[in-house]
């Protein structure tokens, strides 16, 4: 056993010796790594590794960002003629989500409903999709018959999402209690800032006024301490707070 140990240090220290040499890191990072591997592979992970992988994450995420401001059509031309050239039910997914993320929610919603009854009806992404369409063409009851389901057969795909999603499809619908009971269970088993968010302006819309500023209190100590790019992440999101919260 303790050989089988000291094998796995070493490949863990050789991954990051690897890495090392790739990335252009100074040598010595390969004296330490096979001296100590274990603590010279924590060392690398912490101080090289990490960081790296952080900036580089934020990096596609401004690109994006960035190639969607040039040229906010690109998806949504290139999903259309991988569709055109080949109509497989994966490139007419492609075209759905690009469609819907562009905005064009009628179309997108023509291509779910062809997607939903294909070979990945089934599909949990297609459904969630769907959903959300649907919810953004203006029609919350079509996007709720897909959530509820999704969300009861399927507790373990992505569920921050999906019940947010089927709490703004309840609010929409004017079913405001099931909406409240979405938030409350999403923030209390993730507390994530969006979640927060959404909690506090259902309550601030329906007088639940001691609800709203435990959350605001929360989202408020959240934004203090938040990133620059993490904010501008949120930036729809809050918006809609700032907006919901200024003075009348």
């Amino acid at each position: 056993m303790p050989l089988i140990g000291l094998g796995l240090h070493f490949l863990i220290a050789l991954f990051f010796a690897i890495h090392a040499v790739r990335n252009g890191r100074q040598l010595y990072w390969l004296l330490i790594l096979f001296s100590f591997p274990l603590l010279g592979s924590l060392a690398y992970f912490v101080v090289e590794y990490l960081p790296a992988s952080r900036l580089e994450r934020r990096g596609r995420i401004a690109g994006r960002a960035l190639q969607k401001s040039l040229d906010p059509g690109r998806d949504v031309r290139e999903a259309r003629s991988a569709f055109d050239l080949t109509p497989t039910a994966h490139n007419q997914m492609r075209l759905a989500a690009a469609l819907l993320e562009a905005g064009e929610s009628e179309e997108a919603v023509r291509h779910y409903d062809a997607c939903l009854n294909g070979p990945f009806a089934g599909d949990p992404e297609v459904i969630l999709g769907a959903a959300r369409a649907n919810a953004a063409h203006g029609q919350p009851a079509a996007a709720i018959a897909l959530l509820a389901p999704l969300q009861s057969k399927r507790p373990d795909f992505r569920a921050d999402e999906v019940g947010l999603a089927l709490g703004r499809a309840y609010a929409a619908a004017g079913r405001q209690d099931d909406a409240g009971a979405e938030f409350e269970a999403v923030v209390e088993r993730f507390g994530s800032i969006e979640a927060r968010v959404e909690l506090a302006l259902w309550a601030l819309a329906n007088g639940k006024e001691a609800v709203a500023q435990r959350e605001l209190k929360e989202v408020k100590h959240a934004r203090t301490h938040m990133e620059k790019h993490t904010r501008e992440l949120h930036r729809e999101l809050f918006k809609r707070l700032d907006a919901a919260t200024a003075p009348k």
